[in-house]
C-alpha cells in the first residue's frame, strides 16, 4: 500500500465507513458542495435498494449508496473504478429502478421522489475534456424553439419551479480528468476523490471530518489489514481486466474498434468469473451456489 496516501479510497469508505450515521457529515458535505452549491443539506437515512444487493457485477467494484435527504429527495451514489462500456445505460436503469422501488401502490404520480444520480468514475467515459458533467431533462419546441415551462397551478401542485426539477438529474465526475488545481470547494472534493489526500488549507464541507475519520492509520488493525488486502485485490483486478481487454482489442481489430472493445470487456469478465468460481470451489462452496453467483455452467465449474 502506498503510505503517502493516508486516507482510504472513497469506494472503500462508502462500503465500510460512511454507512454509519455517525459519519453522515462527510457525505452531507460532499453532496452539499455538489448538489446545492454549498448550501447545507441533511441525510435522514440510508435506504435499502435491490441495487445494493451483492451480484456478480460487484466484482467490477460497483459500490452503491441510496441516501434520503430531509427534503425527501433520493441520492444514488455509485463509484466505478474499471471501464464499463454501457455505464450510461446502467445509470438510466439505476434511477428507473429507484423510482419503481419507492413508488407505493396507489401513490399519485405527482408524489414521485426527486432523484439525483451521482457517479464517480475512475475511467474515461464518452468524449469530453471536463471533469464534472451535469445532465437534466428539458422540453424544447420543435417549431418555435421555446422551452416548455410549468404552469402556476403545476408549480403549486409539484412544489417545483422548473420541469427539470421533476426528473432525475445526473452527475458524472470523471475524476482522472481533474488537473489537481483546486479552484473552489467542490474542486477540493474532487482532489480528495482522485488523490486520497486532503490538503491543510482545504475548507470544503465534510473534508475536515473526512480527514479525521478516513485516516488509514487510525483504522483498527484488523480493518486496516482488510483495507490493504482490498487494495491488492483492486490492483490484481485492474491488471487482469486490462490485460484481457487489450487482448480482446487486438483480436477484434478485424471487426473494428467498437467490437474489439466489447470483446475485450467480455474476455475480462469471463476470466474473472472463472477466478471467483475457482476460489469458491476451493473454499467448499456448493456447485449450485457457484453457478448462481458467477453464471457459469455447472459443467464448466466441475472442470475448474
Amino acid at each position: 500500500m502506498n503510505m503517502q496516501k493516508q486516507l482510504v479510497t472513497f469506494d472503500w469508505a462508502i462500503k465500510k465507513l460512511l454507512r454509519s450515521k455517525a459519519n453522515f457529515g462527510i457525505l452531507e458535505g460532499f453532496l452539499s458542495e455538489l448538489l446545492t452549491e454549498g448550501k447545507e443539506l441533511k441525510i435522514v437515512e440510508l435506504l435499502e435498494t435491490e441495487s445494493n444487493q451483492e451480484t456478480p457485477s460487484d466484482k467490477f467494484n460497483r459500490v452503491d449508496i441510496l441516501a434520503k435527504l430531509d427534503g425527501g429527495e433520493l441520492v444514488l451514489i455509485e463509484v466505478q473504478a474499471n471501464r464499463e462500456a454501457d455505464f450510461l445505460h446502467r445509470m438510466l436503469f439505476g434511477t428507473s429502478k429507484v423510482v419503481i422501488e419507492h413508488m407505493a401502490l396507489g401513490t399519485k404520480y405527482a408524489e414521485i421522489k426527486k432523484i439525483y444520480s451521482v457517479n464517480i468514475l475512475y475511467f474515461d467515459l464518452g468524449h469530453g475534456q471536463d471533469y464534472i458533467y451535469h445532465g437534466t431533462t428539458s422540453f424544447k419546441g420543435i417549431h418555435n424553439n421555446d422551452q416548455l415551462q410549468l404552469s402556476e397551478n403545476q408549480k403549486k401542485l409539484y412544489q417545483k419551479e422548473q420541469i427539470s426539477e421533476i426528473y432525475p438529474e445526473y452527475y458524472l465526475l470523471k475524476v482522472n480528468n481533474f488537473d489537481d488545481l483546486a479552484k473552489n470547494s467542490l474542486d477540493e472534493w474532487i482532489y480528495f476523490l482522485k488523490n486520497e489526500e486532503i490538503k491543510g488549507n482545504f475548507s470544503a464541507k465534510g473534508l475536515q471530518e473526512a480527514k479525521t475519520k478516513l485516516d488509514v492509520m487510525k483504522l483498527p488493525e484488523q480493518e486496516r489489514k482488510a483495507y490493504e488486502r482490498y487494495l491488492d485485490h483492486l490492483h490484481y483486478e485492474a491488471s487482469m481486466v486490462g490485460s484481457n481487454f487489450d487482448e480482446g482489442k487486438i483480436e477484434g481489430e478485424k471487426l473494428g474498434l467498437e467490437k474489439g472493445e466489447k470483446l475485450g470487456l467480455e474476455k475480462g469478465r469471463e476470466q474473472e468469473k472463472r477466478e471467483i468460481a475457482k476460489k469458491m470451489k476451493e473454499a467448499g462452496s456448493e456447485i449450485a451456489l457457484i453457478k448462481q453467483i458467477t453464471g457459469l455452467d455447472a459443467a464448466d465449474i466441475e472442470k475448474l
